[in-house]
């Protein structure tokens, strides 16, 4: 028998490296890829922040952009990596090679596509995502050089979800971090040295968002254990687009309802003046700073239930879940504590000299941070049941928390309760949702529960 190749070892450490030491493995890389992602982030929102209140909001307003870019990207590279787990835990290489380049030549389209139209209607564009007089001459700024990113920040999406999908979260981390550290020296030397204000904001970004498309392409073409991108391989056929869909609706819910109520929010709080929008976006980066870190952990759970179902490993799929389960709550409840303690001083940090957006801003953070434990339930839920191809339940998890509950929340408490609507329309989201997940998750526990066991008698009939 010949050598082993790359790719059997790949499979064979994905179906038999015991779960608690694979997991953590593969999840490292991505959680420094998110948590730094996460980092450049607030980044913008920090030194953004230093020009001025209205300009802290433009951020805001131009993130419900990103996340619409975001949500596409996601879609497709979630859908696509899932399907690529299956198929390589069916040992298909050529169908993962299939589903890897419709992926990302769909993203491309759609992303030249977003910055033609979004280019031609800016001035519309962000009145449309909520914003004020005073903010809409900065958010126009700041969607110019976004827009030239959102082919470039679309593939890039992909590519990450590609590469994590065949257990290769070390050269996903590398384009990402490479991006981010890049955008975070960027930010002040062109807003401040250069003095080109919150333009300079989105260069920085711009700039960091092609390098990371360029290291990202790269090691997907370049490393022998990566499945190459290839135009020979794109199929925009209905029935890879059904596939392809089908296992990313989730994060398409999950994401473009994201941007629906980050664009809801925005109207909620204008009656509140700048300082509001201001506040809710600068909560809004710092919430997802804290759960990127478990989100990092979640995908580095993702191709291990992907290629273990396809392998039909029940078993490992069912204690690869509560392994990460255990890790999550611990993880997200102890950052939460910490934030909840610190909450003042995190928000005084971005906006020093408004203490509006401070007063605003603290406690809009801890009643979001009070939800922690919960968040981190509902996360792995909706982990699960995306990465098996149980998309129905997974979109229904995922519309949950920012569309089912949150945006009805945002348009129905703000009447009653003021501001206070405003800043607990999310954490009782979080609540609402993980009801939901808890009722959705033992169905499917239950499901994986028989599987296994039918596969366990089968072999011992075998022996």
């Amino acid at each position: 028998m010949g050598k082993i190749t790359t790719k059997e070892e790949k499979f064979k450490q994905m179906i038999e490296t015991p779960v608690n030491r694979l997991i953590p493995q593969l999840a490292v890389p991505t959680i420094i890829s998110m948590l730094v992602t996460s980092i450049y982030n607030m980044a913008d929102t920090f030194f953004v922040s230093q020009i001025g209140t209205s300009a802290s909001g433009a951020v805001g307003i131009i993130f419900s952009a990103m996340a619409m870019i975001q949500a596409v990207g996601f879609t497709l590279g979630m859908g696509s990596g899932n399907n690529i787990s299956r198929s390589l835990g069916n040992q298909d290489e050529e169908r993962a090679g299939i589903f890897a380049a419709t992926a990302f030549f769909t993203a491309a389209i759609i992303g030249f596509l977003f910055f033609l139209f979004g280019t031609l209607f800016s001035g519309q564009m962000v009145d449309l995502l909520g914003a004020t007089p005073t903010i809409a001459p900065y958010a126009r700024d700041y969607a110019r050089y976004i827009l030239i990113a959102a082919p470039f920040m679309m593939c890039s999406f992909v590519m990450n979800n590609i590469l994590r999908s065949q257990g290769n979260a070390m050269l996903a981390m590398v384009g990402i971090t490479t991006g981010g550290i890049l955008n975070m020296i960027l930010d002040p030397i062109l807003i401040f040295g250069f003095h080109m204000g919150i333009s300079g904001a989105a260069i920085a970004t711009m700039a960091s968002q092609m390098i990371s498309f360029a290291i990202l392409l790269y090691q997907c073409n370049f490393h022998a254990d990566c499945i190459p991108i290839q135009l020979s391989r794109f199929k925009p056929a209905l029935a890879i687009y059904g596939e392809i869909l089908h296992a990313g609706l989730p994060s398409f819910c999950r994401q473009g309802l994201a941007s629906a109520a980050a664009v809801v929010l925005n109207f909620a709080a204008r009656p509140y003046q700048d300082a509001a929008i201001a506040a809710m976006s600068i909560v809004t980066r710092f919430m997802m700073f804290i759960n990127s870190s478990l989100i990092g952990f979640g995908q580095g759970f993702q191709p291990v239930c992907g290629f273990n179902f396809g392998a039909k490993r029940y078993d490992r799929v069912l204690e690869a879940y509560w392994f990460c389960v255990k890790v999550a709550v611990a993880m997200l409840t102890s950052f939460g504590v910490v934030a909840f303690i610190f909450s003042k001083q995190i928000i005084t940090l971005f906006r020093r000299e408004d203490l509006e957006v401070i007063r605003i801003g603290t406690l809009a953070l801890r009643l979001q941070l009070l939800t922690m434990p919960f968040q981190a339930w509902v996360i792995m839920v909706n982990m699960l049941t995306q990465s098996i191809g149980y998309g129905f339940r997974a979109s229904l998890v995922a519309m949950g928390r920012q569309g089912i509950f949150l945006i009805p929340l945002l348009l129905c408490l703000p009447s009653f309760l003021g501001v206070l609507g405003v800043q607990a329309a999310q954490p009782l989201a979080d609540m609402l949702t993980f009801l939901l997940a808890t009722g959705v998750v033992i169905g499917v526990l239950r499901e994986l529960g028989r599987l296994r066991d039918a596969a366990a008698g089968q072999t011992a009939k075998k022996v």
